[in-house]
């Protein structure tokens, strides 16, 4: 009989080593580890003259302001989709205003010219001033306008 034979690898060919348990993977996770721990090891030791540096620097950010309020920056508020029902008159009323706005060189939508008489609605200097403004609408039916 002849003996098998055996072939070359080729340089395609990559043989990955396995641990004691069967799994390639354990032996690279292992190496990734030792050497993390390695590099750690190997920064110096902060010395007295670094740890007085950071004091310093960690008290001038204290001292400046601004730089407070960036880090403290508040966060946009959700937005919350709506639908409502409203004459004509005052749809025709949204679209002068937003023509009026554009004449003046401003470039609004329609929620922002509602925010915008909500604010003046708030800011009104009388509660019956408000109560006013509430009294002159006219009630609407809610809901879908019926099909024509």
């Amino acid at each position: 009989m002849s003996e098998p034979s055996v072939r070359k690898p080729t340089k395609k060919a990559f043989h990955f080593p396995k641990s004691a348990n069967g799994h390639a993977k354990a032996v690279e996770k292992a190496a990734d580890e030792k050497s993390v721990a390695a590099a750690r090891d190997a920064q110096p030791a902060p010395t007295n003259a670094d740890k007085r540096k950071r004091a310093k620097s960690g008290e001038a950010a204290q001292v400046n302001p601004a730089a407070d309020v960036k880090a403290k920056r508040a966060k946009k508020e959700k937005v919350v989709r709506d639908s409502f029902t409203m004459p004509k008159s005052d749809y025709e009323k949204i679209a002068a205003l937003k023509q009026r706005c554009l004449d003046a060189g401003v470039s609004v939508k329609k929620s922002e010219l509602i925010r915008a008489g909500l604010l003046l609605l708030d800011s009104a200097p009388t509660a019956e001033g408000l109560l006013a403004a509430v009294s002159a609408v006219e009630t609407v039916k809610t809901g879908r306008p019926a099909k024509s």
